[in-house]
C-alpha cells in the first residue's frame, strides 16, 4: 500500500552542490483544528512561522530532542514563529486540542521531499555514486520512525521501491 506524507532523505557519500532551484515552504498553520500541512520538511537553522487561521486559539508545544519548546496561547489572524537549529524530528501538538498532531522534519541535507498519494517522491540534482536513502514516516515500525537504506545512483533517471513497515 503506498504511504502517503513520508519524508525522504538523501545523503551522498560525496560531498556535492546542493540544486540551485531547491525551495523550502517554512510555515505550519493551524486550520480546521489540524497543522497544515501535517508533516512539514525545513532544513536545519530554520525559522518556521505558526500562523493560526482557526477560530479559537492554539498553544503548540513539542517535548522531541530536536527541539523542545511551548508556544503560548495565540489567537485567529496571528503567528507565532519558532527556530530549529537542530536536525531530527519534531512532533507537534496543542496544549488545548490533543487530537492535534503535526511534525517537522528539520534536516541537514538539500535533498529531502514528502512522498505523494502513490508513496513516490522526485529528488531532482541528485549526485552520481553511493548514498544513503532515509525513509521518517510518524508511524514506520523502525528505531526514530526511520529506516536507511544504501544504494548506489547512476547517471540518469534512477528509481527504487522501498518497503517501509507501518504501525496499525
Amino acid at each position: 500500500m503506498p504511504i502517503q506524507d513520508a519524508v525522504v532523505t538523501v545523503f551522498p557519500a560525496k560531498a556535492a552542490a546542493p540544486p540551485t532551484s531547491f525551495l523550502w515552504p517554512s510555515a505550519m498553520g493551524q486550520k480546521d483544528l489540524s497543522f497544515v500541512p501535517g508533516t512539514l520538511i525545513v532544513p536545519k537553522g530554520t525559522r518556521v512561522a505558526f500562523p493560526n487561521f482557526d477560530r479559537v486559539r492554539h498553544s503548540i508545544y513539542s517535548f522531541s530532542d530536536a527541539a523542545k519548546f511551548e508556544i503560548s496561547l495565540y489567537g485567529r489572524d496571528q503567528t507565532r514563529s519558532q527556530g530549529f537549529p537542530i536536525a531530527g524530528n519534531v512532533a507537534l501538538g496543542c496544549n488545548i486540542h490533543d487530537q492535534m498532531r503535526g511534525y517537522i522534519k528539520v534536516v541537514d541535507t538539500p535533498y529531502a521531499a514528502k512522498t505523494d498519494r502513490e508513496g513516490r517522491v522526485v529528488l531532482d540534482g541528485l549526485p552520481t555514486g553511493a548514498v544513503e536513502v532515509r525513509i521518517w514516516h510518524p508511524a514506520a515500525m523502525a528505531s526514530k520512525n526511520e529506516a536507511d537504506h544504501d544504494t548506489v545512483l547512476g547517471a540518469g533517471l534512477n528509481s527504487r521501491a522501498v518497503v517501509l513497515p507501518l504501525r496499525r
